[in-house]
């Protein structure tokens, strides 16, 4: 766990979690102090942590640093049987490898319904009554299943970028699929008023027709890279794809990486898939999805998990959280990867859900206090009161 003090007059801790599964709630709160409002961090101490198998907490590995980058590098859609059996391959290898390098006794116990028992022991460490939580992205779910387990436990929660606990790990697949697609429209329109756009043809259609062809170049033959000796796959383009869509302040950097290997140079396209996949400069990973994979097997054990070492035990029913206080939902429109009709359904299926639209593109709302959202958010936080759902209606979030 890592804590910031409250820099005024303190009324609690508030307990993040920023996403995943797999990303270091350490790691993170020590490079962003600034992830909550300077109003929220004056009332509470600001508190994060690594959950089982992320980070410092019995970290996840799986494969050495040189098999990632071929297991990266593979091939995501097989077309030959040579293809697909090179994917089972690869599957085998990383489930046996995680197995080898982690133990079983760790695997079966990094899920998320594990973890969420987790935080309530945190919050007790804390002091706390009651938990004061914020969650983005996967932490929505595992804040959702703290709600499950302890509704009355809780404070205040704001769960922001939410998945819905009721769709199966498939389900979630294809609303990602399809948030994704959404977001890559809209990338394309906003390149399109750019002096830098790599698209010659400025329609939709036109664009996507060009970046397929990117890929199934890409798939032929790797595009060349300058950085290092790693050859840039299909697999890596389509990561780095999906990388930029999380945030409109990738966009820019895609659009030359696109030009560039329209060109045939995918070295920019490289370095946005090693900021998806964890890669470091020097050329190991972090254990981010390497836990990644380890939490969703065990969450979701229907869900491309065929070889793994253990069983999981599969979460999928709508949660009321009976007893809760009310829980703050944030969706943002144009979210690719928790598209806003699951934040609609998570308020929709809670007992006291209350919803806030974040009309915008990119991954999540809040961004430190500074929209109208951001400060209906910090007024709940602080007070308890929740915001009306149509409160910031009128203007358009950024």
């Amino acid at each position: 766990m890592i804590r910031l003090p409250a820099t005024g007059k303190k009324i609690g801790s508030i307990v993040l979690n920023f996403g995943g599964p797999g990303d270091s709630g350490v790691d993170h709160l020590k490079i962003d102090k600034s992830a909550v409002s300077a109003a929220v961090r004056q009332r509470f101490d600001v508190v994060s942590f690594d959950p089982r198998g992320v980070g410092r907490s019995s970290p996840v590995r799986c494969l050495p640093p040189l098999a990632m980058d071929a297991y990266h590098a593979a091939d995501g859609t097989p077309d030959t049987k040579a293809e697909i059996k090179q994917v089972k391959q690869w599957q085998q290898a990383f489930a046996k490898g995680c197995e080898v390098n982690s133990g079983k006794q760790l695997l079966k116990h990094v899920g998320t319904g594990e973890a969420a028992r987790d935080m309530d022991v945190m919050r007790a460490a804390l002091g706390e009554k009651r938990l004061t939580y914020f969650g983005w992205s996967y932490g929505t779910y595992l804040g959702t299943r703290y709600a499950d387990l302890f509704p009355t436990r809780i404070r205040a929660m704001v769960l922001d970028g939410a998945e819905d606990p009721s769709q199966t790990g498939e389900e979630f697949g294809r609303s990602q699929a399809a948030g994704f697609q959404v977001a890559v429209v809209s990338f394309l329109r906003d390149c399109f008023k750019a002096k830098d756009c790599p698209f010659t043809k400025h329609t939709v259609a036109a664009a996507e027709k060009r970046l397929l062809a990117l890929f199934k170049r890409a798939d032929r033959a790797p595009l060349r890279n300058t950085y290092d000796g790693r050859q840039v796959t299909e697999s890596l383009v389509s990561t780095a794809v999906l990388r930029a869509m999380y945030s409109k302040a990738y966009w820019p950097f895609l659009r030359q990486a696109l030009g560039a290997a329209f060109k045939g140079d995918g070295t920019l396209l490289l370095r946005l898939a090693d900021s998806y996949t964890g890669r470091l400069p020097n050329g190991t990973y972090s254990n981010l999805l390497e836990a990644n994979r380890a939490i969703m097997c065990v969450d979701h054990p229907e869900s491309a998990c065929p070889y793994w070492p253990v069983k999981g035990t599969r979460f999928t029913r709508k949660v009321r959280a009976k007893g809760s206080p009310p829980i703050v939902v944030v969706g943002t429109t144009r979210d690719p990867a928790t598209p806003y009709q699951l934040a609609k359904r998570l308020a929709a299926q809670l007992d006291h859900g209350v919803l806030l639209t974040n009309d915008a593109d990119g991954h999540l709302a809040y961004q430190g206090g500074t929209s109208c959202l951001e400060r209906q958010i910090d007024h709940y936080l602080i007070t308890t009161r929740a915001p009306r759902p149509g409160a910031c209606a009128a203007a358009a979030q950024t």
